[in-house]
């Protein structure tokens, strides 16, 4: 892990709210949040498992308190209780990131209503229900001068930059994030509440790139995309985590979503082709199905 640029108390006495925060890109955000001063921490998902198991390690390795609360962010009732229950501890909430999200491989000519709609709801949806329940413990006294705002993190991708093969269900959902972090924005810059995003490219050895490509370690998979990525290589989510430490210490950026990538979306050629994302196709289905319950096969 590289040195931080950042100061290691810059988000002193801070209070974070992270949806997804129980693993990958997420668990490095709070990571990061927490290393550099915040006070405390609510992770927030729908495994109540991997969140307990998570709140632990950040808890050990920030020294800094971080607790769960299991949230489905489809459910405007439960999104307002980890608001809530954030608040209760910590007496505060300054920075909301919204990390919840859905995805897998699907051809559009096959995909059914119900899997578009589950991904739209997630992602935009639960983003909305989110921000909606956050918004009133995010607001800050307005006061002359540079005083801290609140900030909301929305977690979006590339993938609706251009087009990606058997995508179109996430680039239609982080396309709408995208649009609502532009939008609340600018209603919510006179609350004192700064919004904006993170679009990360592909990231090694995180549960959303292992999902979509299984059967690949990180330097296959590595190989397999670089060619578009002018850097040279794929990002790591520690790299993530400091792009969301600098859009929270950015009190005069609001409205703008920073990709995080590597440079890929400015050159977006056929990174993969298409016989091998329907090989990945078959084998995610087979290990979902290896995974679930038998009364649902």
């Amino acid at each position: 892990m590289n040195p931080s640029p950042f100061n290691a108390d810059c988000l002193k006495g801070q209070v974070a709210l992270v949806t997804g925060g129980g693993s990958g890109i997420c668990f490095e955000i709070c990571n990061q949040l927490l290393q550099h001063g915040a006070a405390g921490a609510v992770i927030c998902g729908r495994r109540e498992s991997f969140l307990e198991r998570s709140s632990k390690l950040l808890t050990k390795q920030s020294g800094s308190r971080c607790l769960y609360k299991v949230c489905d962010v489809r459910d405007p009732k439960q999104c307002l209780e980890a608001v809530d229950y954030c608040v209760e501890q910590f007496g505060k909430l300054d920075i909301l990131v919204n990390g919840a999200a859905g995805n897998f491989l699907a051809e559009a000519s096959t995909l059914s209503p119900k899997g578009f709609a589950t991904v739209m709801a997630i992602d935009a949806q639960g983003t909305f229900n989110m921000c909606s329940a956050a918004f009133s413990a995010l607001q800050k006294p307005k006061q002359n001068g540079n005083g801290n705002s609140g900030v909301i993190i929305n977690i979006s991708a590339t993938l609706q930059y251009g087009a990606t093969w058997w995508q179109s269900h996430p680039s239609a959902a982080k396309a709408a994030v995208d649009s609502l972090t532009r939008s609340l924005a600018l209603e919510w810059g006179p609350d004192k509440i700064r919004v904006v995003g993170i679009a990360p490219g592909a990231t090694a050895d995180t549960p959303g790139t292992t999902k979509l490509a299984p059967g690949l370690d990180s330097q296959s998979m590595e190989e397999l995309v670089v060619e578009g990525i002018p850097l040279g290589r794929m990002g790591s989510a520690q790299e993530m985590g400091l792009a969301a430490v600098f859009l929270c210490t950015s009190q005069y950026v609001t409205g703008h979503v920073l990709v995080v990538d590597g440079g890929e979306w400015l050159y977006r050629p056929q990174l993969i082709p298409k016989d091998v994302v329907a090989e990945l196709s078959r084998k995610v289905e087979a290990k979902s199905r290896a995974h679930a319950p038998k009364a649902m096969l």
